[in-house]
């Protein structure tokens, strides 16, 4: 029994990646084709689409929002579910599920969020435009990091992408409490507090053994609702969504969880985020935005990104190796780990998300935007050199 559910977990993990590396690609050439486009004449054309307003109305009810607001606050929001989802399940029966387990990738995580947040605030504490902006290096797109690092063939260790795989997660979760802590203006108490009522409404249901997922979703799209107005970032509603779905197995069924992963997956990697992708990325160049990638903001997004990721991380690992509180996977070593951790460099959708919570000023994002996208292909060519060179040096060791 033991065996098989450790078999099914394996397999889980090994889809999630094979779906992620695919995503990857996708999310890559919808980058490219936002480039070439935000750069033709159509670009205007395509804006004006993005800011059309749709609405939904019933009765004497009427919430509306453009096309743009809906992908960031809306689409986004369900990929945050997602999220939550992987993380619940780590923490249940994954990688998370033990601190022996779950040391490795956090430290991971720490160092990565840590390292790259103080290289951003030493180029641009003393601005208060652009000082809020630390949160951007911190974050790692896990789809387009696999699909990277997969590109480097079947020699990759199992462990290795799992890894990474772990240390997105967790990265990702710190992204989430960066998000609901400072990237939140003001709060309505009011709608708040209705949030914080669907969300026990929704606890009390799993609690009293209620499985079907469709029960679920109408209080779920509630509490966007209510959280979306009360000032934090809406997308917060889908981790908070997510941690309230029963993960509960009966008779070697698959739990609610699982089936909603399994179910949102294909959406979610290869519509949601192509899509935000697209969106986020139509970027029309200009003399003056390379002129800003020397500017503290442009640096420390940049250096935060290609630097602090990688002296983070593996120095935090390093530090739970030495002091023997995680251990190192078999037939990994300090090496392979830096070799992956300059491809957590690669911040992309995630810190394209945050620049966009961190930064009022058009010119400012554009310029933050253009940082993020030169800094994650660098780490992208860098990272995938490196773990090719230490695959072929491990290769020639063992011969």
């Amino acid at each position: 029994m033991i065996k098989q559910l450790k078999q099914r977990i394996d397999n889980s993990i090994k889809e999630f990646i094979s779906r992620e590396q695919s995503a990857g690609f996708l999310i890559i050439g919808a980058t490219a084709l936002a480039l070439i486009l935000g750069n033709l004449p159509v670009h205007e054309l395509i804006e004006k689409f993005w800011h059309i307003p749709a609405s939904i109305e019933t009765g004497s009810f009427r919430f509306s929002l453009p096309l743009h607001a809906w992908v960031n606050d809306g689409l986004m929001a369900v990929f945050f579910f997602m999220v939550g989802l992987e993380i619940k399940r780590e923490m249940i029966e994954g990688e998370l599920s033990t601190f022996k387990k779950a040391s490795l990738p956090v430290f991971a995580a720490l160092g990565g969020m840590i390292v790259p947040a103080t290289i951003y605030t030493l180029f641009n504490f003393n601005n208060p435009e652009t000082a809020h902006g630390w949160g951007v290096p911190m974050a790692t797109d896990i789809a387009f990091a696999l699909a990277v690092l997969l590109l480097a063939g079947d020699r990759v260790p199992f462990m290795l992408k799992l890894m990474l795989t772990s240390l997105a997660v967790v990265d990702d979760l710190g992204a989430i409490v960066v998000i609901a802590l400072f990237y939140t203006e003001s709060l309505q108490l009011n709608y708040l507090l209705a949030a914080g009522a669907i969300t026990l409404f929704l606890s009390l249901m799993n609690y009293a053994g209620v499985k079907r997922f469709v029960w679920y979703l109408v209080p779920g799209i509630l509490l966007w609702y209510f959280i979306f107005q009360s000032g934090v970032h809406a997308t917060i509603a889908g981790v908070v969504f997510a941690m309230t779905i029963p993960h509960n197995k009966e008779n070697g069924t698959e739990s609610t969880l699982l089936n909603v992963v399994h179910s949102i997956h294909i959406p979610v990697n290869f519509f949601i985020l192509p899509i935000f992708a697209f969106n986020n990325t139509l970027i029309t160049f200009t003399p003056e935005m390379f002129r800003d990638l020397a500017s503290p903001m442009a640096l420390g997004i940049s250096l935060g990104l290609i630097l602090g990721k990688p002296i983070g991380i593996t120095l935090f690992v390093w530090l739970a190796i030495k002091t023997g509180i995680s251990t190192l996977g078999k037939n990994i070593g300090i090496k392979h780990i830096f070799s992956v951790s300059i491809l957590g460099g690669i911040g992309f959708t995630m810190s394209i998300f945050i620049s966009l919570l961190a930064f009022k000023d058009a010119d400012m994002i554009n310029a933050a935007k253009l940082a993020i996208l030169i800094s994650s292909i660098l780490a992208a060519v860098i990272g995938l050199i490196m773990v090719k060179s230490t695959l072929t040096t491990t290769t020639s060791e063992h011969k």
